[in-house]
């Protein structure tokens, strides 16, 4: 849902996938080395890998308030995520693979498991049979159902069940991907070509996993390249060439074959792939200095807690915008705040979405912390 609403104006009908628009990553449990790059904190953190996440959830919220179409060319935040999520697994895989997957489990379930609590009660009240299609929200390899009332909330599940097969298939990517970095990154933009110009994709749940995994396969093999140091042994002209043309047979593609009109890179699959691993190759490659973020800690400090409730954040803020819906015609009512406020302004479904998000993250983030084995706080 987006936009500014007028009083008793209906929701707009949502939205079921966005590019960016939805994250979910977790913090990087701790592993024997640190990460590359020149932003990394004392502790195995890295700065500029912390404030591209933030960024992300920040432009997750804005896209599903304004629906800018531009704003995956700006940012493509999907592919970033999963680019970084995946340099993370490479790095815990440095550990028991069996010992990494069932910690990545553990601390993207047990959160989904209430909001599945809470949004399953809340869409039961409102008319929803679950049949034994519902086990999908205790393991989401495919898409949980719902009904057309909690749409909104629980279309975002698309991206934890595409995270959660590439963890699962990680340790075999990663051993592939050894063998032969530059040539089975390359690769793997096959399947995205394939599903686009000499197959069509299967109806169902199978379909939109293998179109999820086909579009953002080359943004989680580039985490590898980070973490393994590969990105940082080309030459940069050479990547610069290589995600220029990336970007520019993404965009072009994008441009010719628009849907309904629009060039939104969520609506074109072979799109969104090519731009994204341009844009990310770029991103991870040319990794600038974060080490300043460390003396401004106010900044420092809201990375740090969008770090360690993006899963809060993720899973929330589409709820957070349903309900400002609502709360936004009820202060229409009140002839002060009708005067005084832009109650029509999707600027102020902005701000207040946010409230509702912070009010989110006091109410259930403390679960992030149970599922990584730590002690509930208020604020980490």
């Amino acid at each position: 849902m987006a936009g500014a609403h007028r009083r008793g104006a209906p929701p707009r009908p949502p939205r079921t996938r966005e590019p960016g628009a939805h994250l979910v990553t977790d913090e990087p449990e701790h592993a024997p080395s640190g990460p590359s790059g020149p932003g990394a904190r004392r502790g195995g953190r890295d700065r500029y890998v912390d404030a591209l996440r933030a960024f992300a959830l920040v432009r997750v919220v804005t896209y599903h308030t304004f629906e800018w179409p531009w704003l995956g060319l700006v940012f493509p935040s999907m592919g970033v995520m999963f680019a970084l999520a995946g340099s993370l697994m490479a790095r815990s895989l440095e550990r028991p693979a069996v010992q990494v997957i069932r910690g990545r489990l553990r601390r993207l379930l047990i959160p989904v498991w209430v909001f599945a609590l809470v949004l399953g009660v809340a869409m039961l009240l409102h008319g929803w049979l679950p049949g034994a299609d519902a086990l999908y929200w205790v393991l989401p390899v495919g898409d949980p159902p719902g009904n057309a009332w909690g749409e909104q909330a629980w279309a975002v599940l698309w991206y934890l069940r595409a995270y959660l097969w590439f963890v699962l298939l990680s340790p075999l990517l990663l051993r592939l991907f050894r063998l032969a970095p530059l040539p089975v990154l390359a690769l793997s933009l096959v399947p995205v070509v394939l599903l686009t110009v000499v197959w069509s994709v299967p109806d169902g749940r199978l379909g939109s996993a293998l179109s999820d995994l086909s579009i953002f396969l080359f943004c989680w093999l580039l985490g590898f390249a980070h973490r393994d140091g590969v990105l940082d042994r080309l030459r940069p002209a050479a990547v610069l060439v290589a995600a220029s043309a990336l970007m520019a047979v993404g965009g072009w593609w994008a441009l010719h074959h628009r849907v309904d009109g629009s060039y939104d890179l969520d609506d074109i699959p072979l799109a969104q792939a090519l731009w994204s691993a341009g844009f990310v190759l770029v991103l991870l490659r040319f990794r600038p200095d974060f080490g300043w973020l460390a003396r401004h800690s106010v900044a420092d400090r809201i990375v740090k807690v969008f770090n360690a409730r993006a899963v809060t954040v993720y899973l929330w803020h589409e709820v957070a915008l349903m309900v400002s819906v609502p709360l936004i015609d009820l202060m229409w009512n009140v002839p002060a705040l009708e005067r005084d406020l832009p109650l029509d302004s999707p600027w102020f479904q902005f701000a207040v979405a946010w409230v509702l998000i912070a009010g989110a993250v006091a109410l259930f983030g403390w679960v992030e912390d149970l599922a990584a084995k730590r002690g509930p706080r208020l604020l980490p």
